[in-house]
């Protein structure tokens, strides 16, 4: 297999409402305002909100993570209303295995814009430019059982609940194990549609 730094695909796409694209140098301030305005909501289950973070801090990250998505190695995603160009999520392809092409759907809300099926339409987004433009045979969501907005979205996409593994990934906080409820997709290669259990 060729080096994954030589793959070209795009980088941003549309579905009905939104804007999805790569994050770039800049897009620090928008990240920040969101995290700030949902930290609630994200520190049970995100370990970047467990310490306080200055913008410098997420630019920094907005950064690296526009590197990591040039270099192939992780493809963060930025979401924005089509119409004001407000960021309202942040989603991605992530712990990527090219050879395989498995990829691992990742996402949070700006708890600003919860509630309006953003993230479910931005998420089957990304399913399908995985499928079209990446040629992705299996998809993953990955989040503790107890996270029901984060199960919700991926049952609502038809994953299939693969299993729980037990005591697996230390929690957010780092304070105690937890466990992860596995989702799946496996993408048929010759239709490129769906391959169901």
């Amino acid at each position: 297999m060729k080096d994954p730094i030589l793959f070209d695909f795009p980088t941003q796409f549309e579905t009905d409402r939104l804007l999805i694209r790569m994050p770039i140098p800049g897009d620090g301030r928008a990240v920040y305002d969101a995290i700030t305005a949902s930290l609630s909501e994200l520190k049970p289950w995100m370990p970047f909100a467990q310490n306080e973070q200055s913008m410098e801090d997420v630019e920094k990250n907005i950064r690296e993570a526009h590197i990591d998505f040039i270099k192939r190695e992780d493809l963060r995603l930025l979401i924005f209303l089509k119409d004001t160009n407000q960021l309202v999520a942040s989603s991605g392809l992530h712990r990527i295995d090219w050879d395989v092409r498995r990829f691992e759907i990742g996402y949070w809300i700006d708890s600003r814009f919860s509630g309006h099926g953003y993230i479910t339409e931005a998420v089957k987004g990304i399913e399908n430019f995985a499928i079209t433009e990446l040629n992705a045979r299996r998809l993953e969501i990955r989040c503790e059982p107890e996270n029901v907005k984060s199960r919700a979205v991926a049952e609502r996409l038809g994953y299939s609940l693969e299993g729980i593994l037990r005591k697996d990934a230390l929690s957010a906080d780092s304070e105690e194990l937890r466990d992860t409820c596995v989702y799946g997709k496996v993408v048929d290669k010759e239709t490129k549609g769906i391959a169901h259990a």
